[in-house]
């Protein structure tokens, strides 16, 4: 009989080059479930446990861990140890009473900033696109896969066109409502999260509109960096006139 499924392993050779593990000491290493975050751009929680947070020396004790509700993943335990965790995540650890979100980062791509107080309570996601759904509802697809269903029941309502994609939700982890919401426009807060600049920080100062093939380009700036200038795709909105999320030391918008 055939095996069923899709493979639990990658060789550790090409997994993607954040991730902290030695390459040649073993051959193989957990593969990222399919889920919310593309696997280029995730991190299996067991690699997380074990070799960012130094939980556990073996895959047997990460996989303890998190099959024992140790582990909070964006409001909710999470026990699947190859769970991918990605961008702008909330990770916390309620014995040890920490807590982190995932941003992205110059060096690695991806890293871990901690948090306290009610930065835990929420999360960012940027909209990816949009749906009308049965009852003419209109659906917003997010960034790592979920989705939010807006209140109003009849189609081509102006609140629909309030919501664009590249617009950022800032949603409650507890009760999934969104607290608030901001648009890609000049002087809010942003951050890269993708291409040759990404994790660089600053305030958008102009946006110059595509046509055809061509991407609308965002043009950024910061304290550290003068001008930088990336297509709007690789854009995270992160507040309004003032940041909504912490950012680590270097990264802070002027």
């Amino acid at each position: 009989m055939t095996k069923m499924g899709g493979a639990h392993h990658i060789k550790r050779h090409p997994a993607p080059v954040f991730w902290p593990i030695h390459r040649k000491e073993y051959v193989w290493t957990v593969k990222p479930k399919a889920g919310p975050h593309p696997a280029n751009r995730c991190m299996p929680l067991l690699i997380l446990i074990r070799d960012v947070f130094n939980l556990a020396k073996t895959k047997r004790e990460a996989k303890k861990i998190i099959s024992e509700k140790q582990i909070i993943v964006d409001g909710r335990f999470v026990v699947e140890y190859d769970y991918p965790i990605g961008l702008m995540d909330v990770i916390e650890i309620p014995k040890m009473k920490i807590a982190y979100r995932v941003l992205p980062s110059p060096k690695n791509i991806l890293s871990l900033h901690k948090i306290k107080g009610k930065e835990k309570s929420f999360k960012l996601f940027k909209i990816t696109g949009k749906t009308s759904v049965k009852g003419g509802r209109l659906q917003l697809n997010l960034h790592d896969g979920q989705n939010i269903l807006l209140d109003q029941k009849r189609p081509r309502q102006p609140k629909d066109q309030e919501y664009e994609t590249t617009d950022v939700l800032k949603i409650s982890l507890s009760k999934k409502k969104i607290l608030e919401h901001t648009k890609i426009r000049k002087s809010i807060p942003a951050i890269i999260i993708d291409g040759k600049n990404v994790g660089v920080g600053g305030k958008i100062t102009r946006i110059k509109k595509g046509r055809g093939a061509h991407p609308t380009i965002v043009t950024l700036e910061s304290a550290n960096v003068k001008k930088i200038q990336t297509p709007i795709k690789f854009v995270f909105a992160i507040g309004k006139e003032k940041p909504w999320i912490s950012l680590p030391e270097g990264k802070k918008n002027e």
